[in-house]
């Protein structure tokens, strides 16, 4: 089957998760940051995906918003940094303003000139994604920002991944799905979505019964994978 769709995860694959921290400990009223913040973004992001799988497994939804909240909030007092509210405050306002990775454009835009359609599909709540995608200006270079708002569950649910034949009208062989999350490559290929892991960190494969058909270390091979998959 030909690809017609790609879809791709936000948080960590189009957009950097670690740019919050890393521009708040440039901030001299942040000083303290300056040789935190790297462990800090890795605390934060671990949490605030340990929270969305507990959530799913518990039954106890909750925007992602909220969850990324309660993550900050625990790698703060980790870092000894709870005592700071103005520092928790901008980095909440980084967040929704996180950098897209520098490959990131021109990719989409050789997707678009290629005539795929392009969406986002991500944990995130709507007004989360509208903030990042206006930010880093990718906009015109999509044509949907889905969010599991929609659907009330966290991926890897079957029912966030159906959110995409349902919306662009394909068969599930025809999408490219695109995360840096090995977890998430998982469910979508167990879905039946052809997958990319951007595997920036030059990890192992995980475990799990979907596997990945292609593993890159960044994104700009994914027009030439999804014309050839």
């Amino acid at each position: 089957m030909t690809i017609t769709t790609c879809i791709f995860d936000a948080y960590g694959t189009l957009f950097d998760v670690t740019s919050a921290a890393q521009r708040a400990a440039h901030d001299p009223e942040f000083s303290r940051l300056a040789q935190l913040w790297p462990q800090l973004a890795q605390d934060w992001r671990a949490k605030q995906l340990e929270y969305s799988w507990l959530r799913v497994i518990m039954g106890d939804h909750t925007p992602f918003w909220t969850v990324t909240m309660d993550a900050l909030d625990w790698a703060l007092a980790r870092a000894g940094l709870e005592d700071d509210p103005p520092l928790r405050a901008r980095l909440l306002q980084l967040y929704q303003e996180l950098s897209a990775y520098p490959e990131v454009p021109i990719m989409l835009q050789t997707l678009k000139d290629k005539g795929f359609s392009t969406a986002i599909l991500s944990n995130g709540s709507h007004d989360m994604l509208d903030a990042a995608v206006s930010s880093a200006g990718l906009d015109r270079l999509l044509d949907d920002v889905l969010s599991v708002d929609t659907v009330g569950i966290f991926k890897p649910s079957d029912q966030v991944y159906q959110m995409v034949p349902d919306r662009f009208q394909c068969a599930r062989d025809e999408v490219l799905f695109v995360s840096s999350n090995g977890w998430d490559i998982a469910g979508a290929a167990r879905f039946g979505f052809v997958t990319a892991w951007v595997n920036r960190a030059a990890l192992p494969v995980d475990r799990m019964p979907g596997q990945p058909a292609h593993i890159l270390s960044d994104l700009t091979q994914i027009p030439e994978i999804a014309a050839h998959a």
